[in-house]
């Protein structure tokens, strides 16, 4: 019975967590810009989530097109997994390995 309803249920499932998604849009969508670092680090701690887990949904988010990341000047930046790889030589990602990414992370 079960298998039937999951008959040509192809969706993929997302390679980021959904929940803290919609956080971190309704965060951009709340202050009508882009966010910042820090922005991520004070809903880490308001939400007792960890900050790994918001910044690797948002590097997959830009990687899979559905936010982007611009520089201070506005420029956009391309982030790709390889660049993720290197950011977790050390197991969790903590602000310090993040703290080059100065610009902002918007919806697309």
């Amino acid at each position: 019975m079960v298998i039937d309803a999951l008959k040509g249920f192809d969706e993929e499932v997302p390679k980021w967590d959904i929940a803290l998604a919609a956080l971190a849009k309704e965060e951009a969508e709340k202050r009508g810009r882009g966010l910042r670092i820090s922005e991520f680090k004070r809903m880490a701690d308001d939400h007792a989530i960890r900050f790994d887990d918001i910044m690797v949904t948002m590097f997959e988010l830009v990687i899979n097109k559905e936010w982007r990341y611009e520089y201070p000047d506005g420029v956009e930046k391309a982030i790709g997994r390889d660049e993720i790889e290197k950011l977790y030589v050390g197991g969790r990602l903590v602000e310090a390995d993040v703290n080059e990414y100065t610009g902002l992370w918007l919806p697309a």
